[in-house]
């Protein structure tokens, strides 16, 4: 058992990720998985959890926290009339199907594959980030069926892989497709419910027995870092959709790419080095 000061440390630390990650979920539209995952990694580990559980518990536990945060982000943004319903609808199917399908994945590969992955997909979105400029367009508007479905498909899975809330994928996605950023932070905060309940319920079956999880655990859901961190993203989450709607946001997407990179290091390090 860690001394008790490192985890009054890291408890701190997760309160204070979990402030973060809730006030990214209203600014970004996304759920704040890609601050909640990382932080969830070295806690787990610090427990003495093995590396290939520990990636796998942060992913769910990432997802099960970002139910409620998005669902408090999607009721804020929709009382503004900036939410692109119609679009929600269209990947009503598509988006959980990609989900349960990296559900099924993260059952059978190993925490260093799924580390690999979520650092590859976070250096890919921070040079996005850098590179962002609001003028790129690819069409003028959204594309139809079978494209929609097959890109809401893609997006379920590798958000699920992630353990995010998909909202940097729809952020790139609507505003390269002709939507304004504001409309793409709101609609986003509306898939993030697409993402995160199939993705709970998934990670509860992708982990159901398997052995050296953390007591109080369902799957790959941990019950004692989701009771932590809940309250606080549901209590900033609205601070956040204020910001996204008064807020320059360049220098922001710069730190959050900065932030993405330094992750995508730390987390080739340590599977590369295994």
């Amino acid at each position: 058992m860690p001394p008790l000061a490192e985890l009054f440390t890291f408890a701190l630390a997760l309160i204070a990720a979990g402030a973060v990650a809730g006030v990214l979920a209203g600014l970004f539209g996304i759920g704040g998985g890609a601050i909640l995952v990382p932080v969830f990694v070295q806690l787990f580990t610090l427990l003495g959890i093995g590396q290939d559980v520990a990636m796998h518990l942060a992913l769910g536990t990432s997802l099960a926290i970002i139910v409620p945060t998005s669902i408090r982000s999607f009721l804020s943004h929709r009382k503004r009339g900036a939410v692109d319903t119609g679009l929600l609808r269209a990947w009503i199917v598509a988006v959980p199907l990609g989900v349960l399908a990296a559900s099924v994945i993260a059952a059978y590969v190993s925490g260093r594959t799924l580390m690999l992955i979520f650092a590859t997909m976070a250096l890919a979105m921070a040079l996005r980030m850098f590179l962002n400029r609001e003028s790129w367009r690819v069409a003028n508007d959204l594309p139809r069926h079978p494209a929609l479905f097959a890109y809401g498909t893609v997006l379920g899975t590798l958000s699920g892989l992630m353990g995010i809330g998909g909202g940097v994928f729809n952020n790139i996605f609507m505003t390269l497709h002709g939507r304004s950023i504001h409309q793409a932070v709101a609609t986003s905060s509306g898939l993030g419910v697409l993402i995160s309940i199939p993705g709970l319920i998934g990670y509860v079956w992708a982990g159901w027995g398997e052995p050296g999880r953390p007591p109080f655990s369902t799957g790959y859901i941990n019950w004692i870092a989701v009771a932590l961190i809940i309250p606080v993203t549901l209590l900033v989450a609205p601070l956040g959709v204020r910001l996204a709607h008064a807020l320059k946001r360049r220098q922001l997407e710069i730190g959050f790419g900065i932030f993405l990179v330094l992750i995508s290091a730390r987390f080739f390090q340590t599977a590369l080095g295994q």
